[in-house]
């Protein structure tokens, strides 16, 4: 009688294992989505700021020529704005492949030895409370 006792333990085990990766990976779906956010709210703008001049050129005669040359003389505003666009996109391919395709084997190692240091670590590491319980 205690192996089937034994069997059950073990499937919530892996059960409660498997919902703590998810919990991890919907952690870090978050993160990343927070991360997105202060730079649009940080760097964007300080970017746009820097810009100033041209937006309103732009908006009086917009051509894709003064937006090149207001891009290229403005170097520091144009890396801010393309950081701001290259992590958005790059968070959306990630998240859509996720969701279209499922998370790749790798990924969810990655994700499953995490588990395992946050669980060996206990309630000392900070994302304790959040994965398992």
């Amino acid at each position: 009688m205690e192996q089937p006792e034994k069997f059950l333990d073990t499937e919530n085990s892996n059960l409660s294992f498997a919902k703590q990766v998810q919990r991890l990976h919907r952690l870090t779906v978050y993160g990343r989505w927070l991360f997105v956010g202060f730079l649009w709210l940080t760097i964007a703008p300080v970017s746009l700021w820097h810009l100033r001049e041209e937006i309103v050129l732009w908006r009086q005669y917009f051509t894709w020529v003064a937006v090149r040359y207001g891009l290229a003389y403005h170097p520091i505003a144009t890396v801010g704005l393309a950081l701001c666009i290259g992590m958005t996109v790059a968070i959306l391919i990630w998240q859509s492949r996720n969701i279209l395709l499922g998370l790749p084997q790798q990924e969810k190692q990655r994700l499953e030895q995490q588990v395992y240091r946050i669980r060996q670590q206990g309630p000392s590491h900070p994302l304790w409370k959040w994965i398992c319980h």
